[in-house]
């Protein structure tokens, strides 16, 4: 007679190999899914795989415990393949407590694995987001049909895991998310080294808290091992890394990008840089990073008020510094007159707004991209800034850059239209080399004019751009401020012809940008029956919605804009080039009202303001529901476009 040992009797696990695959931890904001999603996705980036994330974060600071309300999540898409977003539907579900569950389950696709901790789904949690009493939806047999559901008691297991670990009871509970990473991570055949090492650098180390580094790792082991040795899983997910150019990579988030970016510009110009701010989600993660990079010439500065932070910022650049600040969508209604100051003094000045659902307070916590109109006009009189907008979390490093590069050479105000999506969201970045990265060119007046005078605006011939003279500097003393001045002198004026002047030749200054503003580039065909423009953080949705309909045998094409004002030179040409322009906003429609007057083309709009990003599936269904009929055939006249008036 043979004897066998318990695991030869355990029936072998089945090893899948999708081409992508989306997570999505969810639980209360007290449960850690923004550390827990975070270390999944840090991880995913050493492996080697392409993702993308998105955390959503509850609007209330303390939302009660176990509510809707409440609950936090944390999306990540990985992929074997090139991908731009964090996917629409997400085919693992990892939900802490019932109310997770019960806003998350309809994103989950049908046979898709769910994972709970069974130990919340009690009487008390399920009342609390609202399902009936004696009702259970870990027991409905049309969720058991549609999904695989994997019930776990992690605190339980927690507890037991951890029971010499001689922590109390309360401090033992918070380490029940790694548990569920530990399970998630021999799923998806992930290694633990990563998650471990930060649990020791972060903890032992940085918060001198050895113990919970422990405990940490032995939860996130205990649950890594009960996934090997449990019959209750019965498949495993293998997806290979991608095959990225070569090169050194990060994961970095759009905040982390856009305070990096500002580092590279000190580099690039060597000069030090200012920023003030005052904290506002989700912008406030800029000024944090910042913070730690004062060797680097960095000086942050949190004011008081919003105006106070733009003001201060302006008196940097006027000083000489590199100048930034930053707020979200109510902020920069705030700092409107400052700018306002700022474009009458025709000094450099960036401005980042990171864009969230409004009016007024809104919702602080979720994505919008309605701030074009604000960032183009919301100043008093003829004040025109030059705007710029990222497309991707990585994009943010380039983007601020080129906000720095324009704002010095047209010695202007650049505002940088960020949203909340990009801002939290994280990508793989390949890390540029500095010393590929053309330096940015910054020439102060050093001397009086031929005549032994100082004319302050007096105009660069090329760009419009008056000399930006440092305080202090023998012989360029001049006056400054927002009254109106003499075109040449700076001398304070209220002579209508001279006003005329100044404000046309402030607003040529931004139309002559155009001229180092690259071409906007098409993906796909040049020329068919649909073109997807978009702005912002629409740029996954749009991108992955156009491909996917070529692949149905469509003739569409995607374009992104990166500037908005002025626009890139080539942009009439190619709308004229395609049967329908389909502009996709998370807004009203507010870049559709600038091309449709621009260049006279009646553009269609897919708008929607529901706090989150487009799903890929909704953009292709509206899509076919705009586009001209599928009958028509291929060769057509393009539509004719006028110049831009």
């Amino acid at each position: 007679m043979t004897t066998e040992s318990a695991s030869d009797q355990r029936p072998a696990k089945e090893t899948q190999s999708p081409d992508a695959v989306s997570i999505r931890f969810c639980g209360d904001s007290g449960d850690g899914m923004q550390i827990t999603g975070g270390q999944f996705a840090n991880t995913t980036a050493v492996f080697g795989n392409d993702f993308a994330t998105f955390p959503d974060f509850p609007a209330e600071i303390r939302a009660p415990k176990g509510t809707t309300f409440g609950v936090s999540g944390f999306q990540v898409q990985f992929s074997r393949e090139e991908i731009y977003t964090p996917g629409d539907k997400v085919n693992a579900l990892v939900a802490m407590n019932p109310a997770g569950f019960r806003m998350n389950i309809g994103d989950v696709v049908s046979g898709g694995l769910i994972i709970v901790n069974e130990d919340e789904f009690d009487k008390g949690n399920l009342a609390k987001c609202g399902y009936e009493p004696g009702y259970n939806p870990l027991d409905d047999p049309s969720i058991l049909r549609q999904f695989k559901l994997l019930k776990v008691p992690m605190s339980r297991l927690t507890r037991e895991s951890l029971v010499d670990s001689g922590m109390g009871a309360k401090d033992i509970d918070r380490c029940r998310n790694m548990f569920a990473l530990g399970i998630v991570y021999w799923i998806f055949e992930r290694p633990m080294d990563t998650t471990i090492k930060w649990f020791h650098d972060y903890f032992g180390q940085k918060k001198n808290q050895p113990e919970v580094a422990r405990a940490n790792e032995e939860a996130l082991k205990a649950g890594y091992y009960f996934g090997e040795t449990t019959e209750l899983i019965t498949v495993r997910y293998s997806i290979a890394p991608a095959k990225h150019p070569a090169g050194l990579y990060r994961q970095i988030s759009g905040n982390g990008a856009t305070a990096l970016g500002m580092v590279a510009a000190t580099v690039l110009t060597g000069k030090q840089l200012t920023y003030a701010s005052y904290p506002i989600t989700p912008a406030t993660e800029i000024m944090h990073r910042l913070a730690h990079v004062k060797h680097f010439g960095v000086k942050t500065f949190q004011a008081e008020d919003e105006l106070a932070a733009v003001c201060a910022a302006i008196g940097a650049s006027f000083a000489g510094d590199l100048a930034a600040t930053g707020t979200s969508g109510p902020g920069l209604a705030l700092k409107s007159e400052a700018i306002g100051l700022a474009v009458m003094m025709e000094l450099p000045l960036v401005v980042i707004n990171v864009q969230r659902a409004g009016p007024a307070t809104g919702m602080p916590t979720k994505t919008e991209q309605a701030d074009l109109f604000q960032a183009l006009w919301g100043r008093p009189g003829e004040s025109p800034c030059i705007v710029i907008a990222p497309r991707s979390p990585a994009d943010c490093f380039q983007i601020v850059i080129e906000a720095f590069r324009m704002a010095i050479r047209h010695m202007c105000p650049v505002i940088v239209l960020s949203d909340a999506y990009i801002s939290n969201g994280a990508e793989p970045w390949l890390i540029p080399d500095i010393d590929n990265i053309a330096p940015i060119v910054c020439e102060h007046a050093t001397e009086p004019n031929a005549d032994g005078e100082f004319h302050p605006y007096l105009r660069n011939s090329e760009t419009l751009a008056r000399p930006w003279a440092i305080p202090g500097t023998a012989g360029l003393e001049h006056r400054i401020g927002g009254l109106e001045k003499t075109e040449d002198t700076g001398d304070v004026s209220y002579d209508p012809e001279n006003h005329d002047r100044m404000v046309r030749s402030r607003a040529e200054k931004i139309a002559r940008a155009s001229d180092a503003i690259p071409s906007l580039e098409v993906r796909g065909p040049k020329d068919g029956d649909v073109l997807l423009l978009g702005w912002g953080g629409t740029y996954g949705a749009i991108t992955t919605a156009a491909d996917s309909l070529r692949e149905m045998g469509h003739r569409v094409s995607s374009a992104h804009l990166r500037h908005l004002n002025p626009f890139p030179k080539n942009l009439g040409e190619i709308l004229g080039q395609f049967r329908k322009i389909i502009i996709p906003e998370i807004n009203l429609g507010q870049l559709r009202v600038l091309i449709r007057d621009r260049f006279l083309i009646d553009a269609a709009g897919i708008n929607q303001m529901e706090g989150r990003m487009f799903s890929v599936e909704d953009l292709i269904e509206e899509t076919l529901r705009i586009m001209p009929d599928s009958g028509i055939p291929v060769e057509h006249q393009p539509q004719t476009a006028g110049k831009p008036r």
